[in-house]
């Protein structure tokens, strides 16, 4: 009967139980002085201490960005403000080489705009009839412009270090917005017996807790922001966090667009397979067939 198997089983469990732990104990007992031995040795090759330059260093903070989300866009208008941030503060040191003037036209500035932003930088051209190189107003077609001519100049200027180019930087670390706006704000006083050299600051969310950028964003108002919007450090970095995200991802809202009508599309379609397959297969899942013997 059910209640006999239900018995049988809850009795072969527990002599199960009892053979494992009788195996468990004799192991533990063979086996506890080479434990033991072991252990010891770890302890007497182990370090007395532990430096903080031997950890894992701080993880910047999961920042609630509006584009994380599988429904959400680029926030277009902040990411007009973080061009202003890009173009006043950030471009004196940092490139962004693959990205040209007609890259904003129609997603971030209309092009009357941007033709003003391109008309403000000089561009060596040439060469003209006369065989020279001359200066003229930039064009849309023209990239953004450099702020030193080579790699040299650039570690010369800042101290031996080179300035990344801002292009794809986004995309490159490894976590993304978020190292990139901890980091912008990460500035701090460096903790008792750290030592750091001059030409150095203290941040800990930057890989060895010593970064040779200076604080970009040292104080409020910086930039004037054309849609009002107050300017504060933290806004500063949210904005030009986006503008960066957007440059690295330009196609980004069409792919995430794409992707939503290609997941609504194969949603449909399982519903209609499945429909289907229901309709069609159940009078031959549900079919009796009796076979009998011929009649002669």
């Amino acid at each position: 009967s059910r209640e006999t198997l239900f018995s049988l089983t809850r009795h072969f469990l527990w002599l199960c139980s009892i053979y494992l732990q009788s195996t468990m104990m004799g192991f533990s007992r063979r086996f506890a002085p080479a434990a033991a031995a072991a252990a010891a040795a770890a302890v007497a090759v182990a370090p007395a201490s532990v430096k903080c330059e031997d950890k894992d260093a701080p993880h910047a903070p999961r920042y609630p960005f509006w584009i994380k989300s599988i429904f959400h866009a680029h926030e277009i208008p902040s990411v007009r403000r973080g061009y202003e941030v890009y173009r006043q503060v950030c471009a004196t040191c940092h490139a962004m080489n693959q990205l040209h003037f007609r890259h904003l036209v129609g997603q971030v500035y209309p092009e009357k705009r941007m033709k003003e932003f391109a008309s403000q930088i000089d561009v060596v051209d040439g060469p003209n009839d006369e065989g020279e190189m001359f200066t003229r107003p930039g064009l849309l077609v023209d990239a953004f412009p450099s702020p030193y001519p080579n790699e040299e100049s650039a570690r010369y200027a800042n101290g031996g270090a080179l300035p990344p180019d801002l292009s794809v930087y986004t995309t490159a670390k490894h976590e993304g917005v978020d190292y990139i706006f901890a980091m912008l704000m990460g500035y701090r006083d460096p903790p008792a017996g750290f030592p750091v050299r001059d030409g150095l600051y203290y941040n800990p969310y930057f890989p060895g807790g010593l970064i040779g950028m200076p604080p970009p964003l040292h104080s409020d108002g910086l930039v004037d922001y054309e849609d009002g919007t107050p300017c504060t450090k933290s806004q500063m970095a949210k904005d030009v966090v986006n503008f960066l995200c957007w440059a690295s991802e330009p196609c980004h809202d069409e792919r995430k667009l794409m992707g939503l009508k290609a997941m609504f599309g194969c949603l449909v379609g399982a519903a209609t397979c499945g429909f289907w397959y229901r309709s069609i297969m159940i009078g031959y899942k549900t079919r009796r067939i009796d076979f009998t013997k011929a009649m002669m």
